[in-house]
């Protein structure tokens, strides 16, 4: 059946087609499995809380008429602001408006979020721009540029509110710089979700053409319930494809977990157990709460434009397993700085099993992907990553370096997993590409043209005088169930068929290493120098069985061997312009040729202009697959598919056939190919 929504309907109707509901959440509360609800254009300012599943056989579609064209909103427009002088301007609200959840009295809080850091959830928009809060009103009378944000001109846009407890009202103060608010676009945050289920458990729904902005969400860790903007809230089977969704104060898509109320953010509120520990915790409940295959996950992410949110474009903890996220543009994440904290990315899930992340555009964010936790059996493949550092303008001082330095990002963080992590045919173009804080983790036929930073470290949890290794779990192969948890050895990485490509450091980020390169610290090395160098004095596999001949186990004389580094293995990989091998890697090729890399926007789309393809080697090694690669350690599972079928690594980045029996490094199959749209 179809169900018709048109808010520009002359009166509310019963959802056929000559009499509309409208609003989307009338047709949310009677769509059943197998019904269309059809949105005509409009602005629809609600939170839809869809009532009720579809099934794997019948999904619950919610389809936009017209692309982009109905667009779901968190926010209401203000036109009664009073100007206060010059540039200032106040505005009253009646706390009704709010129901039981006011974003002007909640503050941004939770596990991993910098404390220090006063924010609301509450935001003020104008011209579909967010403003910066800021914590007095003399902040707002007299702004100082923040240099943190990417964007430090706009940071002079201010916002500060209070409460008039007396009257039950909001006070919003607010600098526009000149503009006149009753005559521009001017919105503030006042609902908590855009379209997101309250029950758990309401399954199979497609989400297709909308926009979906500004709403009041609340910081998302994995010890919290994470809620996002949109998101299916611990269920099964949603599709979320060609939306644009953007301005969530924190997160725009969750995969998250659900209310765990004895462990919500328990680190944060009873402190005695520190948050690893309640990470713990909370798999293991969820593990007794039915947190498997047949019930949780299996989600598409799909084609959809995420854009300007607080904390993270796409998050998730245990609610995104076994999921499919492909062909997004997801950028100008965190870039803002205004929240602070470790849960950071454009996207940022835990226990990403068999999730796989293909052809997806990161870019300008803080931070690109960060995979925290149980990485096993994910996928990253065709994607492209790139900006995800500081800003092109950052100035080094002084007295900003440990400002800079929170904000340093790379493209992707892998942390204390134990894998198996694959990355393979994707561009990691940005100054640093891999935080690789873990192992088991295959790199094939990569162009990496940044660092690998924190191998060897970041995996302990930040005690000063005790031992605090970060024991985390590894799972059944290709399962939820919890087979063991194991501290982070380092090493067990594999890199095959790779192309390194030293670029020149941008001269404060030169500036940035000089300072730091004698300074590591125990979550980061600070290393720019590309290429695997970083695991020089990690052993060959040959050289670490070898520990193990004679005795084992309490007859063993020393016993250190199964704590020491594992193995890395190598071969088939290509290094221009200084980048450098490590010293186990025995046949590499280092070529003296120049490379140069240069990304850019043309008319037909996105366009890698290089002369790489000139200066590469032909037809260097043989093909990879799951056979040649040996399995991850830990949890014992080999790199290839969720279905358990072997992967042959016998296609590029587009998807073109690589001929032969011997292939050539990096992503691309031909000169051709690079001139075309990559994006």
């Amino acid at each position: 059946m179809n169900i018709y929504v048109d808010k520009n309907a002359l009166i509310d109707g019963n959802g056929t087609k000559g009499h509309p509901f409208k609003t989307i959440q009338s047709a949310a509360n009677i769509a059943r499995a197998g019904d269309t609800v059809l949105v005509a254009p409009g602005v629809y300012r609600e939170n839809v809380n869809p009532k009720h599943a579809g099934n794997a056989n019948a999904q619950i579609t919610y389809k936009s008429i017209e692309n982009l064209g109905a667009v779901i909103t968190g926010a209401e427009r203000v036109t009664s602001w009073e100007k206060v002088k010059d540039n200032v301007w106040k505005v009253i609200i009646p706390n009704s408006i709010f129901g039981n959840y006011n974003p002007y009295t909640t503050k941004v809080y939770g596990d991993w979020f910098d404390a220090r850091i006063v924010a609301h959830t509450g935001e003020v928009y104008l011209n579909n721009k967010a403003l910066y809060e800021v914590n007095t009103l003399d902040e707002v009378k007299k702004p100082i540029r923040n240099e943190k944000s990417w964007y430090p001109d706009d940071t002079v846009y201010t916002w500060f509110t209070e409460q008039d407890d007396k009257n039950n009202e909001t006070i919003i103060y607010a600098n526009f710089q000149g503009n006149n608010p009753n005559e521009e676009n001017v919105e503030i945050n006042v609902r908590e979700n855009c379209f997101y289920p309250q029950a758990e458990g309401i399954g199979y729904i497609t989400l297709s053409g909308f926009g979906l902005t500004k709403a009041a969400t609340q910081w998302a860790p994995p010890t919290a319930y994470q809620e996002g903007m949109v998101g299916p809230h611990w269920s099964k089977g949603w599709i979320i494809e060609k939306c644009d969704i953007s301005h969530s104060k924190c997160s725009g898509i969750s995969l998250g977990k659900y209310l765990q109320p004895n462990n919500d953010n328990k680190w944060s509120k009873w402190k005695y157990k520190d948050g690893t520990q309640t990470e713990r915790d909370v798999i293991c409940q969820a593990s007794y709460d039915g947190w498997d295959k047949e019930h949780i996950g299996s989600h598409i992410i799909r084609q959809n434009h995420i854009h300007d949110c607080g904390q993270t474009g796409i998050v998730g903890h245990l609610g995104g397993v076994f999921s499919l996220i492909e062909d997004n543009d997801i950028h100008d994440i965190n870039v803002r700085q205004n929240l602070a904290g470790a849960e950071i990315g454009g996207i940022k899930m835990h226990a990403a099993i068999d999730v796989t992340y293909r052809h997806n555009h990161i870019h300008h964010c803080t931070r690109g992907l960060w995979l925290d936790w149980q990485a096993q059996g994910t996928r990253v493949t065709q994607n492209i990553f790139d900006h995800n550092s500081l800003p092109n303008d950052f100035k080094v001082t002084k007295d900003n370096v440990g400002d800079i330095l929170s904000g340093l990002g790379e493209d992707m963080w892998i942390e204390v997993s134990h894998g198996p992590t694959l990355i393979d045919n994707n561009l990691l173009l940005s100054d640093r590409s891999v935080r690789l804080a873990a192992q088991g983790v295959a790199f094939v036929h990569n162009l990496i043209a940044g660092s690998f930073t924190a191998t060897g470290r970041g995996t302990d949890n930040n005690s000063v005088n005790l031992p605090s290794n970060r024991f985390t779990p590894y799972h059944e192969i290709h399962g939820t169930k919890v087979m063991g948890f194991m501290t982070i050895q380092h090493g067990d990485n594999k890199f095959y068929n790779n192309v390194f490509v030293q670029q020149k450091l941008r001269p404060e980020m030169q500036k940035l290493a000089d300072i730091k390169k004698n300074e590591p610290d125990d979550w980061d090395d600070y290393n720019f120098t590309v290429g695997t160098k970083p695991f020089d004095g990690y052993p060959t596999f040959e050289e670490w069985k070898k520990q193990f001949d004679g005795y084992c186990g309490i007859y063993a004389p020393n016993s250190d061997h199964y704590y020491n580094h594992l193995p890395i293995w190598t071969g088939g990989n290509v290094y221009f312009n200084g980048a450098q091998p490590c010293d186990s890697e025995k046949d590499s090729i280092i070529s003296d040729k120049e490379v140069y890399l240069k990304l850019e926007q043309m008319d037909k789309g996105l366009v890698l202009k290089t002369n790489l393809f000139n200066a590469l080697p032909k037809k260097t090694d043989g093909v990879i697959s799951t056979d040649t690669i040996e399995m991850a350690f830990e949890p014992e599972e080999k790199y290839e598919n969720p279905d358990g079928t072997a992967i042959v690594f016998n296609t590029d980045f587009f998807g073109t056939h690589r001929e032969g029996v011997k292939v050539t490094a990096g992503p691309f199959t031909d000169e051709e190919e690079i001139g075309e749209k990559l994006f």
